[in-house]
């Protein structure tokens, strides 16, 4: 997961919607089954799926729990690495 792409994602779900990154993500996981696809494209597919996951995430967190995004960010990243410590 990297940081500043989850803050780009998030940025663009405040000025448009959710919806677009929800899907984009199923469209991804759908085209992650297709059996040709290499290892290397596969880890780049679930990168992006990770990233985008973060940014709804982080998104959830500004909308329900009224934090900051920057509050959101870290709180999001501190608990990607505390379950990475584990």
């Amino acid at each position: 997961m990297r940081l500043p792409v989850i803050k780009h994602l998030s940025n663009f779900i405040e000025e448009n919607d959710e919806d677009f990154v929800v899907e984009t993500i199923e469209t991804l996981e759908n085209l992650s089954e297709l059996s040709s696809l290499k290892d290397e494209e596969l880890d780049v597919i679930g990168e992006l799926i990770s990233n985008m996951y973060g940014a709804v995430e982080v998104n959830k967190m500004v909308r329900d729990e009224g934090m900051s995004q920057k509050d959101a960010l870290k709180k999001f990243m501190d608990r990607v690495l505390g379950s990475i410590d584990k």
